[in-house]
């Protein structure tokens, strides 16, 4: 009896860990693939690090506001708990006189690692909290564990980059292109739809290249042969969504004269008609100096190429102004490619230098108030543009995904529509609706009437 006494007592509690998410949607997937092992192998999460018996930190180390951020971060994290494994792209930096930067301004890290590194950094948990997990509980949902809200989620095609973009040093800390198989990226999607999720946010560093690397070779979906490049993976991520009556979104899409091939996708509705396109800039020498593999003229007759397949396509993208080298001539281009390109959704970054890249060595480095000048110059075209476009809606019936609806949107809410990436782009606020029987849910669609603007947003009425 005493044997038995002792077997029903309680098990200790299995270890905590606290964790740190920062950085673009990429480093989001790679915290959701560690936060979904450490909940297979029985770990708890906290949301305060006192609670914690080890911290995580997933670091963004792109440009300095980023660098300090993530270093900001693993101090803290430091301060209050004192176990802390740092993780991503941070990880991967060298720091002054080639060691890591990371263990150089903390040193009392238990662990570092570079980015996509879910192994290395299960290893460092196990080394320092010991594995709880009980083999015959399964404590992990089929979609895994999401950062997001449940209605939408980034699916990650692949890891790493093949170009050398004189700005950059994402290929110094993720490697070279590396494509998921098409049969473990559409089992990602058909779970996540299952699991509830209305808009798909496809990602990598260069969606476009998707199956490049592994010269486009045929992988196997649902017993079929499907080819492991960005057309295909369209077609059949779009034939999936139409069954659950979701969205599915292209980020980080290259100009490359093969993206044209997706366009008839959007014009047919099985992909939403929006792609957010890094251009970056718009004057040949400046794109030349960027080592960017496309040129301005080509990318401005890529666009006419795709408003005529796909009139209702919107295009965000991201520029850089004042970068070294710039003239005024050639910055007055890129407001002029703006104007002309229509670019729904801009966003402009004042150049910064980023440690490692090679840009560092140009000639022309431009002063920081003639960088953050033009930025603001550029901002204000772009708005202008934006909003132009924006009150052509005004009229227009849209599609709206709720993300917000308080009481059931009695009093109104917020949401998408296909033109509105999250987080990124504008919102539609949606008015209380007229009739008293009409309600609004999260992570459902309802159809607005666009009635005016506000800023980057639209105002609709629920109908």
């Amino acid at each position: 009896m005493r044997d038995n006494a002792r077997m029903s007592q309680p098990t200790d509690a299995a270890p905590t860990i606290g964790f740190v998410s920062l950085g673009c949607p990429k480093a989001l997937t790679d915290s959701e693939l560690i936060l979904t092992q450490l909940q297979a192998e029985g770990y708890r999460t906290s949301k305060t690090y006192g609670d914690a018996d080890l911290v995580i930190v997933n670091t963004c180390g792109f440009i300095d506001d980023a660098v300090k951020e993530s270093l900001d971060a693993i101090g803290e994290a430091l301060s209050s708990n004192g176990k802390v494994i740092v993780t991503g792209c941070l990880g991967a930096r060298e720091g002054d006189g080639g060691g890591n930067l990371v263990r150089q301004m903390h040193p009392k890290v238990l662990a570092v690692t570079g980015p996509h590194a879910t192994q290395e950094v299960m290893d460092a948990v196990h080394q320092h909290t010991p594995k709880p997990h009980d083999p015959f509980v399964d404590l992990v949902p089929p979609q895994g564990i999401k950062l997001t809200p449940r209605h939408y989620a980034y699916l990650k095609i692949s890891e790493g980059c093949n170009h050398r973009c004189s700005f950059c040093i994402i290929p110094s800390m993720r490697g070279d292109l590396v494509s998921r198989p098409v049969g473990d990226v559409l089992g990602d999607a058909q779970r996540l739809f299952e699991a509830g999720v209305k808009e798909l946010l496809v990602v990598s560093q260069d969606t476009s290249a998707y199956g490049v690397d592994v010269k486009y070779r045929t992988g196997f979906w649902d017993g079929k042969p499907v080819k492991t490049r960005m057309l295909e993976l369209c077609e059949q991520l779009g034939r999936l969504a139409e069954g659950f009556g979701a969205w599915v979104r292209l980020h980080y899409v290259y100009p490359y004269p093969h993206v044209d091939e997706v366009l008839p996708l959007m014009a047919e509705g099985r992909v939403l008609p929006y792609l957010d396109v890094p251009f970056q800039h718009a004057h040949p020498d400046v794109l030349k100096r960027m080592k960017r593999p496309a040129s301005g003229e080509r990318n401005l007759e890529r666009l006419m190429r795709w408003r005529e397949l796909c009139p209702q396509i919107v295009v965000r993208s991201t520029f850089i102004a004042g970068f070294p080298g710039e003239t005024e001539a050639e910055f007055e281009t890129l407001l002029d490619f703006v104007r002309e390109a229509q670019i729904d959704r801009a966003g402009c970054f004042a150049y910064s230098p980023v440690a490692g890249a090679s840009a560092n060595q140009l000639e022309g480095q431009l002063p920081d108030a003639v960088r953050e000048a033009r930025r603001a110059r550029f901002m204000a075209v772009a708005e202008e543009v934006s909003t132009r476009k924006l009150a052509q809606r005004i009229g227009a019936t849209m599609q709206v995904l709720v993300d917000h609806a308080p009481a059931l949107g009695r009093k109104g809410g917020v949401g998408r529509s296909y033109a509105d990436a999250p987080e990124i782009d504008g919102q539609v606020r949606l008015l209380p609706p007229e009739k008293a029987s009409k309600t609004l849910k999260v992570g459902e669609f309802t159809r607005a009437q666009i009635v005016g603007t506000e800023g980057h947003d639209l105002i609709g009425r629920p109908v």
